[in-house]
């Protein structure tokens, strides 16, 4: 078998937002991919490898864009990276450009600018299945002819066309690129040329502006790209020449930007003459039939909130049995790992801090997962785009588009990628809103606060033989009150500090088919994984500081002395008993009076730790929702992180001491340990269900994620806005909180 070559063939994917090119990149890729961001900027950068033919290929999915109009961050490290004006990046050896057999016209738009920035090109032509149910006859040979480049129809999803699409990359990436004639007029061309002399010639020591460079901030009147520095050093006055330019086309009839889309739209309705044959009637197709309902306003909506309902329903309900195996894990692992250690700091911190803090975490994955499977399935069959549609006109109300939508859909799973997607919002106020309110949506890290509290609290009841529970009605609406106040945020922003106009909303609806199995479960997979290094790195280092704060300063001396009565008396009277059996009503008695006298010294340590000081200094803030110093404490540990949340009740209820089986049933040790939790002054139990759902609402409303902010920071390059982010939605926490409880108490 050859070996394979050094050589490293770098091939760029690029296409507009919903022609299959994530799916196509998995397709090629495989699992030999990496994530990660273009220095310097916040846009993901994607990068898979493959090798074939014995030569190693490296494929960089770029961002998907209509256009190389750089108004982005994201359009413009396209451009950069296509233009090789990125050192962090291989030179690209050849472009994959996808695009949608269905809308090939509009396609087409982006593939002429590829085309001009004479780089080897090969166009993917995807869906061709979904063209072909259409009536849409395609003359792959002649379209072929007419680009100049090769053509290979695929099927991403299935996996159809890829070995022809490799042997084309791979023959293109070893010819020299054409240069492909410009769709503009003579006019506008001779006006570039004239443009490019200039800045080569007053280039001041930098690198060569790119014709293709030039030619954008001739049509760029927006001004981002001057404004990008790409006009600063040159040591002439570019705004004035540009100016100056624009002038000219304009009194000969071609004013900038209009000039190009005509000039762009009547090249494709040229290549396409003679090469798609469409019926004389366009055909309604099935997603035409199931769009008249799915899109309706009001069927729509009632069918949006429907399968939001039964996502929820599916996260609690059916994650129950493996969060039962994992729990069982945990427990017999930290079991036997105690029994093997001597007791002291370093057991406590093994048992209690780290298997303690991880299981208590790792216990959620299943519900993380299903939520991810079902997040994956909606957006690979085509609806996630219906739900930014549907959501448009109440984001408008918001003084936003449905472009925020997909940005804050995406903050369910995490606010870091959903903060990150907003680059694709042109408006700065519009991102900058978007941004704000975007960790207010119920994160994947509020999940197991959810689930834990409502399993321990909420009452079981249920309705059309258990598919409609009050839990998951519960579950529900903290995922609906994060999305209410998430509006609420939004109009007061956009009407005060972000005051402007609502933008406009443009977005394609592709066509529906049936969700890849393969992407399904790799999107699931990765983003569990993702969760799980969370566990086994912040998660770890904060359970293990929680348990430091809690254990420290341990004055063992100190409770032997306050407690020496009560040791001896106990000494005592398991002397007086020690020839009765096991199931006497005497030892049972004294057991129960060891336990109680054990959960008192545990206590005493635990309210003179680090953090129960802490918790305890500040109750009287938090004894109006209804929370005693140890819910204080575990509110105070979690602001780093809040999914630490559950590791840290697991640490303070110390649940190898305080959980009584009895009470326990099927809920698990720690919700045993809720349920029997006393305030110190009144003996009362701390928890009630006006309490949990104080606690909820807490942590659906209040910015406990320091990774968060600090993307908030990159994002907005100053510290003001997570600063405003972390003030507002504290205050907005503990007043929504403080009402929960107090109109509880009246009610429930």
């Amino acid at each position: 078998m050859s070996a394979v070559t050094s050589k490293t063939l770098c091939i760029a994917l690029v296409g507009n937002p919903n022609t299959g090119k994530s799916t196509l990149f998995q397709a090629l890729s495989g699992v030999h991919q990496r994530v990660g961001n273009y220095p310097g900027v916040t846009v993901e950068k994607k990068i898979g490898h493959l090798v074939h033919d014995h030569c190693r290929w490296a494929l960089i999915d770029l961002p998907g864009t209509y256009s190389l109009a750089p108004r982005s961050l994201d359009e413009m490290v396209t451009v950069d990276v296509l233009l090789g004006r990125r050192d962090d990046v291989e030179h690209v050896d050849a472009v994959l450009c996808i695009v949608d057999a269905t809308n090939l016209e509009r396609n087409l738009y982006l593939v002429s600018q590829v085309l001009e920035l004479e780089r080897p090109t090969v166009v993917a032509l995807n869906m061709i299945d979904v063209a072909r149910q259409r009536g849409i006859e395609i003359d792959v040979p002649r379209l072929q002819a007419k680009l100049g480049v090769r053509v290979v129809p695929v099927q991403a999803n299935r996996r159809i066309g890829l070995k022809e699409l490799k042997h084309a990359l791979a023959a293109a990436a070893d010819e020299a690129a054409h240069e492909s004639p410009s769709p503009f007029p003579e006019l506008f061309q001779r006006e570039v040329a004239n443009l490019s002399t200039t800045f080569a010639a007053n280039r001041n020591g930098n690198r060569p502006m790119p014709r293709y460079l030039v030619e954008r901030l001739l049509l760029d009147v927006s001004g981002y790209l001057e404004s990008a520095s790409l006009v600063r050093s040159h040591a002439f006055d570019a705004r004035r020449e540009l100016a100056d330019a624009r002038s000219r086309l304009a009194a000969a009839g071609m004013p900038v930007p209009a000039v190009e889309a005509v000039a762009r739209y009547s090249w494709a309705a040229s290549v396409l003459e003679g090469v798609v044959k469409r019926p004389a009637e366009r055909r309604a197709t099935l997603t035409d039939r199931i769009d008249r309902v799915l899109t309706h306003r009001l069927w729509g909506t009632l069918g949006f909130l429907l399968m939001m309902f039964i996502v929820f329903q599916a996260v609690f309900h059916g994650a129950a049995p493996l969060m039962d195996m994992i729990d069982s894990l945990f427990a017999s692992v930290g079991e036997a790992v105690g029994n093997a250690m001597p007791e002291g700091a370093l057991r406590s911190l093994v048992v209690d801090g780290v298997i303690g803090g991880v299981g208590g975490v790792v216990i959620f994955l299943p519900q993380i997962l299903i939520l991810f499977f079902f997040i994956a399935v909606l957006e690979d069959c085509g609806y996630m785009a219906r739900i930014a549609y549907l959501m448009d006109r109440l984001m408008a109300r918001a003084g936003l588009s449905g472009k925020s939508f997909i940005p804050l859909l995406s903050s369910f799973a995490c606010a870091i990628p959903g903060i990150m997607a907003t680059r694709v919002i042109e408006d700065r106020r519009d991102r900058f809103t978007t941004i704000l309110v975007a960790p207010l949506m119920s994160c994947s890290a509020r999940l197991p606060v959810y689930t834990l509290l409502i399993a321990a609290f909420v009452p079981q009841t249920a309705w059309l033989g258990g598919l409609v529970g009050v839990q998951g009605l519960v579950m529900m609406a903290m995922y609906l009150l994060g999305i209410v106040t998430a509006i609420v945020v939004a109009l007061v922003l956009k009407r005060t500090v972000l005051r402007g106009p609502t933008p406009p909303f443009v977005m394609e609806l592709p066509s529906y088919k049936w969700p890849s199995l393969r992407t399904v479960v790799y999107r699931m997979a990765e983003r569990g994984w993702m969760f799980v290094q969370r566990a086994g790195t912040l998660i770890v280092a904060v359970s293990i500081v929680v348990w430091a704060a809690l254990y420290y300063p341990h004055d063992s001396q100190r409770i032997d002395d306050l407690f020496a009565p009560q040791i001896a008396a106990m000494a005592e009277q398991r002397s007086a008993i020690e020839h009765l059996p096991d199931d006497a009503p005497e030892r049972i008695k004294v057991a129960e009076a060891q336990r109680e006298l054990d959960n008192e010294i545990v206590g005493e340590y635990r309210r003179n730790s680090y953090l129960g000081r802490a918790g305890h200094a500040i109750e009287p803030v938090v004894r109006p929702l209804g929370w005693d110093w140890r819910i204080g404490c575990a509110a105070i540990a979690s602001f780093p992180a809040r999914e630490v949340i559950v590791a840290t009740l697991g640490i303070i209820y110390n649940l190898g001491e305080e959980v009584d089986t009895e009470n326990e049933e099927d809920r698990g040790h720690l919700v045993a340990a809720l349920q029997n939790a006393r305030w110190t002054d009144t003996g009362e139990r701390v928890f009630n269900l006006p309490v949990a759902l104080s606690i909820m609402v807490f942590f659906a409303l209040c910015a406990q994620c320091a990774s968060t902010l600090v993307i908030i920071k990159r994002e907005t390059n100053s510290w003001a806005w997570p600063t405003f982010t972390f003030v507002y939605m504290t205050t907005l926490a503990y007043l929504g909180a403080l009402v929960t409880y107090q109109v509880g108490r009246l009610f429930l």
